[in-house]
């Protein structure tokens, strides 16, 4: 059996090989297709990390706070509830459930509701990491900025989470990963994504060999591109002498 990679040349309405790959007068291949559905995988795993780091910053600092528990008790609440649910539960829940009570979500595309489903999901899990990257730090770092006159909040949007960030990246950066990977589910609710693609163009062509490992490859180099955006940026916040001074003593 031999690859046939000119199945992504082809029409994706008559089937014909298309010259240079990319229809016209409205005809598209499945080259487009496949580029069209790396984009929406990407836009829903954006949206979703970009939200789920928004809202996970936020929940995690709260459960640190056992001083108020008003707010600590709240966040521990939203990380048990989004953290205990199958994320592909969480997409169907706000495509079919949600709408029933709150029917400006029916407005919404189905992208969208996704994208927020991956980033609540993915939330629960920044907040630990966040709320484990701030307990790991000295107690003497918060006392020193609230004797500096600082108050609670300033303490910690001056101190203690710029310190706490730079040590989460490597653990943020793997949600980010995940994010990629778990944007997949979005083919539940019919988004155009990687996943609905693959699945899509198999039964119409019957070359699944070669669309799931061009869909697999697109996968690994958009994780592997996240991987290498986000190590660029740990080595641009790093504090300096830290790494030169733990080698010294090693």
């Amino acid at each position: 059996m031999t690859l046939d990679w000119d199945v992504f040349c082809r029409s994706t309405t008559g089937g014909g090989l298309l010259a240079g790959c990319f229809g016209q007068g409205g005809e598209a291949s499945y080259l487009q297709w496949l580029l069209s559905a790396w984009g929406w995988t990407a836009a829903v795993a954006a949206l979703g990390f970009l939200l789920a780091l928004a809202l996970g910053t936020v929940v995690g600092t709260l459960r640190t706070l056992p001083q108020r528990p008003w707010l600590a008790r709240p966040a521990a609440g939203w990380v048990e509830l989004f953290r205990n649910i199958p994320l592909l539960v969480q997409v169907l829940l706000w495509y079919h459930v949600a709408p029933f009570f709150f029917a400006p979500l029916k407005a919404l595309p189905s992208w969208l509701l996704a994208a927020t489903a991956l980033g609540l999901f993915t939330s629960a899990r920044i907040a630990e990491q966040v709320r484990a990257g701030i307990q790991s730090l000295p107690r003497g770092q918060r006392d020193a900025a609230l004797a500096l006159g600082m108050d609670m909040p300033q303490a910690y949007r001056h101190v203690l989470l710029p310190v706490a960030l730079r040590t989460m990246i490597p653990t943020i950066t793997s949600e980010a990963m995940s994010s990629v990977k778990n944007s997949s589910v979005a083919f539940a609710v019919s988004v155009a994504e990687l996943t609905q693609f693959a699945m899509q163009a198999q039964e119409e062509t019957s070359r699944g060999i070669e669309i799931y490992l061009a869909v697999t490859l697109l996968y690994a180099a958009t994780a592997f591109a996240v991987n290498r955006l986000l190590s660029s940026i740990e080595a641009g916040l790093r504090v300096p002498g830290v790494g030169a001074a733990a080698r010294s003593g090693s």
